[in-house]
């Protein structure tokens, strides 16, 4: 249901794209919660669908990505703000001390044999290193997803497990204290520490309908190779031009012998139909540098 879903209405979205951001992050929205509606209607699976339309739709280019990207977060906090607040509501203390050494017995074989298991099982054919195995296994306990899965009984009234909602909470609850500080000395410990990630090229597209075409927002990331590249050999197809860069806070408009450098803000305007290949001309440009397209024919 999720990957129909996403795939039929994220395409219509991005075929009809309304100019207004606001409007346009909420529809995308709309349709994760449509695909949990219609799995749930037919009895599948609501967490699995909207996961699936989330990364279907998230790989489908859509227009206004960073303001459904800002959209989703605020979603996603204020509904973690609610989730604390409802199992606040659902805990009693004096419930909750009769579960700890349960919880802790429970935790430390999910911690110490069933968690490295299902670890190994579910990602060692993927080429995840030893390191990063055991790193899955000593972070996995935390987080409030256990104990929502732990209230579906509650919801559904059958009688006598409540002492299943207590025990994972005390399990969670406990194991965030002792896993959490850990983390950040284990990571260093497995040689897994690494600087704040970076990336290459972001591009971001805002249609602007009234005169088909688009507004191409691209970032130039520390990894890109389009640091050094001049305007005129980006080699951008018909249709597009580019129309302002912003260095260091401060815009201008470039001309053909512009010098594009890391960290730099480029607006590039395109019509509807050079769209696609505008993008991938910078995107080959960012990781072939200046060069990325030639051949032997185009040298001719």
């Amino acid at each position: 249901m999720g990957f129909v879903l996403g795939q039929l209405i994220g395409r219509l979205l991005r075929w009809g794209a309304p100019g207004s951001s606001g409007l346009f992050s909420i529809a995308v929205v709309g349709v994760t919660v449509l695909a949990y509606a219609v799995a749930d209607l037919v009895s599948t699976s609501g967490f699995i669908a909207t996961y699936v339309c989330a990364l279907v739709l998230g790989n489908l280019r859509l227009p206004h990505r960073q303001a459904v990207r800002g959209i989703a977060q605020a979603f996603g906090w204020l509904a973690q703000i609610g989730l604390f607040v409802m199992l606040g509501l659902l805990a009693f203390p004096e419930r909750l001390l009769a579960q700890v050494v349960p919880a802790l017995v429970l935790g430390t074989v999910l911690l110490l044999v069933a968690r490295p298991l299902s670890v190994v099982a579910s990602v060692a054919a993927f080429g995840y290193s030893w390191r990063e195995q055991v790193f899955l296994s000593w972070a996995g306990l935390r987080g409030a997803v256990p104990i929502v899965l732990a209230t579906v009984p509650l919801m559904l009234g059958t009688p006598g497990t409540e002492w299943i909602f207590d025990m994972i909470f005390v399990l969670v609850i406990v194991f965030t204290i002792v896993q959490a500080p850990t983390l950040p000395w284990i990571t260093r410990r497995l040689g897994l520490a690494q600087a704040a990630p970076t990336y290459d090229v972001e591009v971001e597209a805002t249609p602007l309908e009234d005169l088909d075409a688009n507004l191409l927002q691209v970032t130039i990331g520390q990894e890109s190779r389009l640091h050094g590249v001049e305007v005129f050999e980006l080699r951008l197809p018909p249709g597009a031009d580019m129309t302002l860069v912003v260095r260091d806070g401060t815009s201008f408009v470039p001309h053909r012998r512009t010098v594009l450098r890391h960290g730099d803000q480029v607006l590039v305007v395109a019509t509807a139909e050079a769209r696609g290949a505008v993008v991938e001309r910078i995107q080959a440009v960012s990781r072939a540098g200046r060069l990325a397209g030639w051949n032997a024919a185009d040298a001719g």
